[in-house]
């Protein structure tokens, strides 16, 4: 058998624990984060930092921040792109009020910035839910990106209306502005994503996970056995305004360098984020990772077949973009809710009993 668990023992309640608890599985996990860390920066080229890698590093970290609301506390958000906008432009004020601060540190305080916000926004979650508070958070993305374009303080009264980061570096190597490297925006959104995610992994392994999933399956009886309904929901709020906040201060200081909000982010960010989390699968960190990268790379793999090997319209591409993913995301809703995630978990079940049909 390739996939085995022969001779791999448990000798204490740690041990049993693990969120790897095959050891085939910890080597593959430590052998894709030394293949990320020490192999990847050195061969990426600005193709795949622009197009691929940097756009799913940040992507998962906004699918985990909403995994954790939607999935985890069962809390449905439709404000992701206003949260993200939220980020940014914290970044971007920051980064203009003290530029002699790192940038992580103005990343980080971005983050907090929108945990707050975020916070505010889900105050109406404690009297309503489901498609109420859909439409509450759906009106939370129209104003603040009304907000942003309409008030000057906040793009320090450029004619354009637009934000731009100015150059920042970390130990001599650019990650914002025009000189940046491909590897250097790889390896600062990496270190992100990974720190985001195996905090995401504990707080959800832990006693506030426990408490976000009590309120997800039945609010009342987890209010009877002693979860504060105010504490729960409102701690998923900010840490998901949190992770959401950090994915915009990237998106925008680290890849796109400049944005406006109305265009950056809209709406469509957030029902991306959102179809991420659909088809990479609700409640699961690997998940989350899953359908970033399936919407990240299916646009290239379409850009590349279709209209660099068929000669097909771009445009054609585009819609036939929207139909797969519509297509998709109905599928899983009616075949496999949980979505990329639990058909991995599958095919690892079946690899544990393989060659035996039992």
């Amino acid at each position: 058998m390739l996939y085995r668990e022969a001779g791999d023992f448990k000798t204490s309640y740690r041990d049993d624990g693990q969120t790897f608890p095959i050891r085939l599985d910890r080597w593959g996990y430590y052998a894709i984060l030394a293949v990320a860390f020490l192999v990847v920066p050195f061969v990426i080229d600005s193709y795949w930092a622009n197009a691929v890698l940097v756009p799913f590093l940040i992507y998962a970290i906004a699918a985990i921040g909403l995994n954790i609301l939607t999935g985890y506390a069962g809390q449905v958000s439709l404000g992701t792109g206003g949260f993200m906008a939220v980020g940014a432009y914290a970044v971007y004020k920051l980064m203009v009020a003290f530029p002699g601060v790192p940038i992580v540190i103005h990343i980080v305080l971005a983050g907090a910035i929108t945990a707050v916000v975020g916070m505010l926004f889900g105050l109406p979650s404690l009297r309503i839910k489901g498609f109420y508070l859909a439409v509450a958070t759906l009106a939370a993305q129209f104003f603040l990106v009304w907000l942003f374009n309409k008030v000057p303080w906040f793009y320090n009264y450029s004619a354009s209306g637009q934000i731009n980061a100015p150059e920042r570096t970390i130990l001599g190597w650019a990650v914002t502005g025009p000189a940046t490297t491909a590897s250097a925006k790889y390896l600062i959104c990496l270190v992100f994503a990974v720190v985001l995610a195996w905090v995401a992994r504990n707080l959800t392994r832990g006693s506030v996970g426990r408490k976000w999933m009590a309120i997800r399956d039945m609010d009342i009886a987890a209010e009877i056995i002693g979860v504060n309904p105010l504490t729960a929901k409102l701690s998923a709020f900010a840490v998901s305004s949190f992770f959401v906040g950090i994915a915009g201060a990237l998106l925008f200081s680290v890849y796109l360098g400049a944005a406006e909000a109305s265009e950056a982010f809209g709406i469509n960010k957030s029902f991306l984020v959102l179809f991420m989390i659909i088809i990479g699968g609700l409640g699961s960190i690997f998940g989350s990772f899953a359908g970033a990268a399936f919407l990240v790379l299916l646009p290239v793999f379409l850009k590349n077949v279709l209209v660099a090997q068929f000669g097909w319209p771009t445009d054609l591409a585009a819609h036939i973009e929207l139909m797969i993913v519509g297509a998709l995301i109905v599928f899983f809703l009616i075949v496999e809710p949980h979505g990329l995630a639990r058909l991995w978990a599958l095919t690892k079940e079946k690899l544990r009993l393989w060659p035996f049909p039992h």
